[in-house]
């Protein structure tokens, strides 16, 4: 994988860099702008779209671009990009109309227009990035399933734990050893968190109240998960997983159930607390002698199941590398394995009653669980993903599982269609 760096040095040898928009002005957006403008002249930053001008605008002159156009036609970006010049628009239209543009990273952390915007993207031709496990998690499977038929990648991101994972498995797998097990490192957890309690830890980072609610009531974790699940082929062992507390990744085993890894079956899980804090981790097996001995030599432990780990993720940072090796390699870094494995389900914060809204990621309302997807088809369970906005037809208790039998969806959301087409395509 090593390999990219190589081929982003011929691109910027030849001057011929990889043209890129981004879709949205957020924090993701701020800071992937900046990391390629300082530190990837292999690409060029064609477009920025947001429905908010002066946000994309103001993305650009945090990374130093002051020389900014404003356009509302792909004849205007075409011109542009022959020019090196940095644009801005309002319509994602006229960036995907363009056919100098190579590539699309989707940041907008929203479900229902970030899948279609990711839509629009593959079917449009572009090699399309999600910094969205939000989404993804919800519709990826259908998404990587309709760029292949367009011969584009789709890919989330390397640097984000999914990613991470990924290219840790890929490399014990290289090793010749099984990989049975993949998950996060988790600091705090606690399901009933909500933007009230998140409230002042968020205004002190600069960040929504919600988003850091989803990172703490296990939201974000169960979709991240999801997103590794399906790109591994792995389920759970058990819904919301065993999430052992920790002091230290290396000792981790010791803390799983007996049996929890097995040979031929592979699931994905996290650790509370434990060190460095940060990253991912794999499980692998073997029980080929000479491995096994030379890995006790090396202080990886006795077996047959060793753990491997990346101590850091950096999303942000790295998602530039992601685009390059997509286009350059046609190499996604995380992107599902074919059907859906798993599925984060919405499960209810407090008690709620007829006429209730669901606030959806990050709320007041309800958290996410994983849950193995054939468990949540087969039970009738809701996506996280489609939550938001859903209102509850009957009561529900405090830490239950919502159905689609406890809500009523609201109307004219893609989502829900293209939620309807990955089942019809994946289990028909």
């Amino acid at each position: 994988m090593i390999i990219v760096d190589t081929e982003i040095a011929k691109r910027i040898a030849e001057d011929r860099p990889i043209q890129v928009a981004v879709i949205g002005a957020g924090y993701s957006a701020m800071h992937i702008v900046s990391q390629i403008v300082s530190s990837f002249p292999g690409i060029h930053l064609a477009v920025i779209v947001n429905r908010t001008l002066s946000s994309a605008e103001k993305i650009f002159r945090q990374a130093g671009i002051n020389d900014i156009r404003t356009i509302k036609s792909s004849a205007e970006l075409e011109d542009a990009i022959k020019l090196r010049r940095h644009c801005v628009t309002d319509d994602a239209a006229v960036a995907l109309g363009a056919d100098s543009i190579d590539a699309v990273i989707e940041t907008t952390g929203e479900v229902e227009y970030g899948a279609w915007a990711s839509l629009a993207s593959i079917k449009a031709g572009k090699h399309t990035f999600a910094l969205n496990c939000e989404m993804d998690a919800t519709v990826g499977p259908l998404l990587k399933h309709v760029a292949d038929k367009q011969g584009v990648i789709y890919s989330n991101s390397d640097g984000d734990e999914p990613g991470v994972a990924s290219n840790l498995a890929r490399h014990v797998r290289t090793m010749g050893l099984e990989v049975v097990g993949a998950g996060n490192l988790k600091g705090f957890y606690d399901v009933h968190r909500t933007p009230e309690t998140q409230k002042a830890f968020a205004e002190a980072n600069n960040q929504k109240p919600h988003m850091m609610t989803s990172f703490v009531d296990g939201t974000k974790l169960s979709m991240e998960l999801t997103v590794t699940g399906n790109a591994l082929g792995f389920g759970v062992a058990k819904r919301g997983m065993h999430g052992p507390a920790c002091d230290d990744v290396r000792t981790c085993l010791q803390h799983f159930p007996k049996d929890a890894f097995q040979a031929g079956k592979g699931i994905v899980d996290f650790l509370l607390g434990a060190s460095p804090y940060t990253g991912a981790f794999i499980v692998g097996h073997t029980e080929h002698p000479m491995k096994m001995d030379y890995l006790r030599y090396l202080k990886m432990g006795d077996g047959p199941f060793y753990v491997f780990y990346t101590p850091f993720h950096l999303p942000q940072l790295e998602i530039p590398i992601t685009v390059s090796r997509g286009v350059l390699c046609h190499d996604a870094a995380v992107a599902p394995k074919g059907k859906p494995f798993c599925e984060a389900v919405a499960i209810a914060k407090k008690d709620l009653s007829e006429g209730d809204t669901l606030d959806g990621i990050g709320g007041f309302t309800n958290y996410a669980l994983i849950d193995n997807f054939e468990t949540s088809l087969k039970d009738n369970l809701l996506p996280m993903g489609v939550a938001q906005n859903c209102k509850v037809k009957r009561k529900v208790p405090k830490d239950t599982a919502l159905t689609y039998d406890d809500i009523e969806l609201p109307s004219g959301r893609q989502i829900d269609l293209l939620r309807t087409e990955m089942i019809e395509t994946f289990f028909s």
